[in-house]
């Protein structure tokens, strides 16, 4: 992968750089808005930049990408790859962006750590930079033609036919495609990008997980509003909540995202708390239309009751499984049949072999990963879905 010269110097450099990181995206992203501001405009979540998820997100993925090449220098980190490949995809990036963000990169690395950019250091992290971003490009090229896509042309229109309250901030809307064309196929556990035109003229996108289908290509996803108490609020679910009603259109992305749910024999966890179980309840419905008999645990932590959006999706689709049995905690409230306090799993039996899918919280999926490893669930054998930018990177 890198030539030897370039592989002791990215090692030499790597700990000033990883330490700089912060500051060189932070600056990345300035000058790059600064000067093309249209790429706010339908391509970059505004919400993510003002929250510095998308900073750190990438900061991290340079720092993965360059550890890994360093530490396994016969082989590509692909499933790194794999994770941002389908996130860009999800929003449209195209080729020609790899070299704006190349421009406007090296020029904040250079701003930021002056004098120990050499011409070796800038040539040796320039080598890094195009191994990612050459491998990403091949990538997205495959997944945008499965998709049946060029150039990042992955949109359509779509009509709401359905909006069902779930809890007082969670909405589900039952989609069915506009046009003759097919509907892009999608596996339970991906997602689709929303895109909408905000109130200030400038077009906004937002990924959500298709939560269920049905016959004639009608699909569903389940969107959350955060409360301005708890994070800053989304403006694209709260643009969703506030104003879209039956009848109305939405321009979604053909479905994206590398952690679905693969058929196999062997036992499977489905773990997710909050809203992250949106793709549990696609997994499951897969489960149940297919009649399958593999061994199934459910796992869902909420606040209450009254927060567990899809709970009776999850109770029917679980209870249609021959071989299922599911567990609910709520912190909260009246817990009725659920368990009370967080998800525990003290005396909970995992069956041997299992794959576990998890989605949540990111603290969440941190301690219910420490406690299936410690259970016996093989690490390798944990998939996990982040919903915005993937800042867990190194716990992959």
């Amino acid at each position: 992968m890198l030539s030897a010269e370039t592989a002791e110097i990215v090692r030499a450099t790597l700990p000033v750089v990883g330490a700089s990181l912060d500051t060189i995206t932070t600056r990345f992203y300035e000058s790059m808005f600064a000067d093309r501001p249209e790429l706010l405009d339908g391509l970059f979540n505004r919400g993510n930049q003002r929250s510095g998820e998308q900073r750190k997100a990438l900061a991290g993925s340079i720092a993965a990408f360059a550890t890994a090449l360093l530490e396994n220098p016969d082989e590509r980190p692909d499933a790194l790859l794999s994770r941002i490949a389908h996130k860009h995809t999800a929003v449209g990036v195209t080729d020609d962006q790899y070299v704006i963000v190349h421009k406007y990169l090296f020029g904040a690395i250079a701003e930021v750590l002056g004098e120990a950019v050499t011409p070796e250091v800038a040539a040796a992290w320039d080598e890094v930079y195009w191994l990612m971003a050459g491998a990403l490009i091949a990538m997205e090229a495959r997944i945008y033609a499965e998709a049946g896509a060029r150039d990042g042309e992955t949109w359509r229109q779509w009509r709401v036919v359905e909006r069902r309250e779930e809890t007082p901030d969670v909405v589900s809307l039952v989609l069915a495609p506009l046009g003759d064309e097919p509907v892009p196929p999608a596996r339970p556990g991906q997602y689709v990008s929303v895109k909408v035109r905000m109130p200030d003229g400038v077009h906004q996108l937002r990924q959500y997980t298709l939560s269920g289908f049905g016959e004639d290509g009608l699909r569903r996803i389940t969107v959350k509003r955060v409360r301005e108490d708890e994070l800053p609020e989304g403006e694209v679910s709260t643009l969703l909540h506030a104003t879209v009603k039956e009848g109305d259109e939405l321009t979604l992305s053909a479905p994206f995202g590398d952690v679905a749910l693969e058929d196999g024999d062997a036992p499977l966890l489905l773990v997710s708390a909050g809203i992250g179980c949106t793709p549990i309840t696609a997994m499951l419905q897969h489960l149940a239309l297919s009649g399958s008999d593999r061994k199934v645990l459910l796992l869902h932590a909420d606040r209450a009751k009254a927060h567990h959006a899809l709970r009776e999706d999850m109770e029917r689709l679980a209870d249609a499984l021959p071989e299922a049995d599911r567990i609910f905690w709520y912190e909260a409230g009246d817990c009725g049949c659920a368990r009370p306090g967080r998800l525990d799993l003290t005396g909970v039996e995992i069956p041997q072999g299992a794959v576990a899918y998890l989605c949540g919280p990111l603290p969440f999926m941190r301690d219910a990963r420490a406690q299936l490893i410690a259970a016996g669930v093989a690490p390798r054998d944990v998939h996990y879905e982040v919903f915005g930018p993937d800042l867990w990177l190194g716990a992959a």
